[in-house]
């Protein structure tokens, strides 16, 4: 048996939500043990992305910031995070619209009352050589549904609301600004990402959904589904 060392892939490969980064673009296959053989056709695919990808990647986009700069001009814009029953209130008696930045699919199986569904994440569509590289590295990992920042996001959310518009972002698991002992600079979501992009292309009122659809749901509060 012989140790397989780290593997360095220059992948778009958003993380996972909560606790990893959205826009992580190195993906770091740690040490494990195969046969010589294994081993040896690993360290093959993982060169032949890297080397295509190099060539392909993008530049990067403002989703892309760090999660540092991107917490900064949330503090500095002052986007202010409120729990579940704080978003209900404000929807009722305030005329708040929940955006909610999840997939489509996720949307329709339950949602809170006239939210507004536009994701910022989609699956990959196109077929360039940068794709294709990260569809395979996606599947290197056994996940063959990867998915890339949806360029359409600002657009989208522009067609259905105007720059004064108060809105809460929301998410699954929420994200947070708040630091804590284990995470100084709080946790990177989807929502904390797309109230960002909202920010920095006008809009003035933004709201995020401090622990995300997930305590909604958990609160029981309204919720509906197949729209």
């Amino acid at each position: 048996m012989a140790a397989f060392t780290s593997v360095a892939l220059q992948t778009l490969v958003p993380s996972l939500e909560g606790s990893r980064d959205h826009s992580s673009w190195l993906v770091r296959v740690r040490s494990h043990r195969y046969t010589t053989g294994q081993r040896l056709n690993q360290m093959n695919i993982a060169r032949g992305l890297t080397i295509h990808c190099a060539a392909t990647k993008p530049a990067k986009s403002p989703a892309e910031e760090d999660w540092k700069v991107k917490r900064e001009v949330l503090l500095e814009k002052k986007v202010r995070s409120v729990d579940a029953k704080e978003a209900l209130r404000l929807q009722k008696e305030n005329k708040f619209v929940i955006l909610d930045v999840r997939p489509e699919a996720e949307f329709k199986e339950a949602h809170p009352p006239d939210a507004i569904n536009v994701q910022i994440y989609r699956l990959i569509k196109e077929w360039t050589a940068w794709d294709i590289a990260r569809r395979a590295a996606f599947a290197f990992f056994g996940i063959f549904s990867g998915t890339e920042e949806n360029p359409e996001f600002i657009k989208t959310v522009e067609s259905k609301l105007n720059k004064n518009a108060k809105i809460i972002v929301a998410c699954s698991s929420g994200g947070t600004m708040k630091p804590t002992q284990n995470l100084p600079e709080g946790q990177q979501s989807r929502s904390l990402i797309a109230a960002y992009l909202l920010v920095l292309n006008g809009f003035t009122n933004v709201f995020h959904l401090e622990g995300g659809l997930y305590a909604w749901f958990k609160e029981d509060l309204p919720t509906v589904s197949g729209e």
